[in-house]
């Protein structure tokens, strides 16, 4: 299980998440939505500590940290929880001077320790998964957005994390690759894996997120399944942000 209590997030003077409060069981997957500037990305990165909290409590499997203005924790409790995620970026993130399968394994030698082959293994196995086995030795100069981004995924489960955690991952994609990107996700909500998305794509959201969260200015608006938020939203705000999507397209939730 994944929980975040009463998390606080400021950068001086300015709250960027206001007493957030979220549980994600173990298996699932939530997505986080909202209009720019709501706080997704920041909910995100605080839960794997690339932004460290300024209050709560962050509970990762039976690992939990709690934050307090003026104290940060120490690295060794901040590599326990991170070590426990994976994380998908937005612009992909490759390593351009390593081929796609040098990129899956680099985490697997370089942070785990593993030997080599083992890890050459591993990869081979995760690249097989998101469709990208042909590509093993193709530098990401050469692979288009699609295939670069699940790459990224590939390397972001190479640990075998507890969650992964995925920054608008469809964002920079025209919409051919992004439902390429969309199928891998797919694929791995069906098989249990536990992930986070933050996405202004509701279409991938109503597709594989079986709790979505909508965030505005810090603070959550309001949470539910993904068939109650996006048909039947108890608040005037969530139905407006819904409204503004569903007025384009339709969803088979």
């Amino acid at each position: 299980m994944i929980e975040l209590k009463n998390i606080v997030k400021r950068f001086g003077e300015t709250t960027i998440l206001n007493d957030i409060s979220i549980t994600i069981p173990e298996g699932t997957v939530t997505a986080l939505v909202g209009p720019s500037g709501g706080g997704k990305s920041t909910l995100l990165r605080c839960t794997n500590l690339l932004e460290i909290p300024t209050a709560g409590t962050l509970t990762v499997g039976g690992e939990s940290l709690h934050f307090q203005p003026g104290h940060k924790p120490g690295w060794a409790a901040i590599q326990s929880i991170r070590r426990q995620t994976g994380m998908v970026f937005q612009n992909f993130q490759l390593f351009p001077h390593q081929t796609a399968i040098q990129n899956v394994m680099e985490g697997l030698i370089v942070v785990l320790k593993w030997p080599r082959e083992k890890a050459r293994e591993r990869a081979m196995e995760l690249l097989h998964k998101v469709g990208m086995a042909h590509k093993a030795d193709a530098w990401p100069s050469t692979l288009s957005g699609g295939q670069q981004q699940r790459i990224a995924i590939a390397r972001a489960l190479a640990p075998s994390p507890r969650v992964l955690l995925c920054d608008e991952p469809t964002s920079a994609l025209d919409p051919e690759l992004a439902a390429e990107v969309v199928d891998v996700l797919s694929k791995l909500a069906a098989e249990g894996t536990t992930m986070v998305i933050a996405t202004h794509d509701l279409r991938l959201a109503a597709q594989i997120a079986q709790n979505v969260v909508f965030l505005e200015s810090g603070q959550i608006v309001e949470s539910g399944s993904a068939q109650q938020i996006f048909t039947r939203a108890e608040r005037e705000r969530t139905r407006q942000f819904v409204a503004t999507i569903n007025a384009a397209y339709s969803y088979d939730i």
